[in-house]
């Protein structure tokens, strides 16, 4: 999922409410400026929402990761939609159990009444379909928004929720036996490039042996 949701959704999307009285869209012009608002105010832990209705899927920019698999995917296809990132997040989009039916969002912090409904998107994601520029304006803001991946165990662990899928992944990054080194290193940009630029090199190679 990334915040491209919000902006494409509001154009087209004239279905009614799907949570009347528990949250609203508001839609606003232009891209990425809609967003969801609480109907009322919610205390920390009060689950605001079950996740019903879901739909298995390839992963997209509305999707939401649900397991360690490329193919674990699932779209929310409700108003729920339109939660925002923040890397200071109110909510928490909770998929961990085996149980679906326990799947839920909940609040993390007291919420008030007309609040936006934000989440923390690498809680759920591990490489994102889109990336976008984070506009969230936390203190704790990353930037730039590509999934849990990128980001360190120690700032993943600084949002208080990480999904345990999400931690799988984490782990398996950190032992050393896939990204470890380069993510400790916070060079797993830097390694990504040298592989598209030895791919490059090997094509050109090849290209000049066919030409020759």
């Amino acid at each position: 999922m990334t915040l491209t949701q919000e902006g494409t959704a509001a154009n087209t999307d004239v279905r009614p409410p799907s949570h009347p009285g528990v949250f609203r869209v508001e839609r606003r012009p232009g891209a990425f400026n809609s967003e969801l608002l609480s109907s009322k105010a919610f205390k920390g832990g009060e689950v605001i929402a079950r996740l019903e209705g879901l739909t298995k899927g390839p992963k997209a920019y509305s999707s939401v990761q649900c397991g360690t698999g490329e193919e674990d995917h699932v779209e929310l296809n409700s108003d729920l939609l339109y939660m925002n990132h923040s890397c200071e997040p109110n909510v928490i989009v909770d998929v961990s159990s085996g149980n679906q039916g326990e799947w839920q969002v909940r609040a993390s912090k007291s919420i008030g009444e007309g609040e936006s409904l934000c989440f923390f998107y690498p809680s759920t994601e591990w490489r994102m379909e889109q990336a976008f520029d984070c506009r969230c304006g936390t203190k704790s803001c990353l930037g730039v928004i590509r999934g849990a991946f990128y980001v360190s165990r120690e700032e993943l662990s600084k949002r208080g929720f990480v999904n345990k899928h999400i931690q799988t992944l984490v782990t398996t990054r950190d032992s050393g036996k896939n990204d470890g080194w380069w993510s400790k290193l916070g060079l797993v940009n830097v390694r990504e490039g040298c592989y598209t630029m030895v791919t490059i090199l090997c094509v050109v190679l090849v290209m000049g042996n066919v030409i020759s």
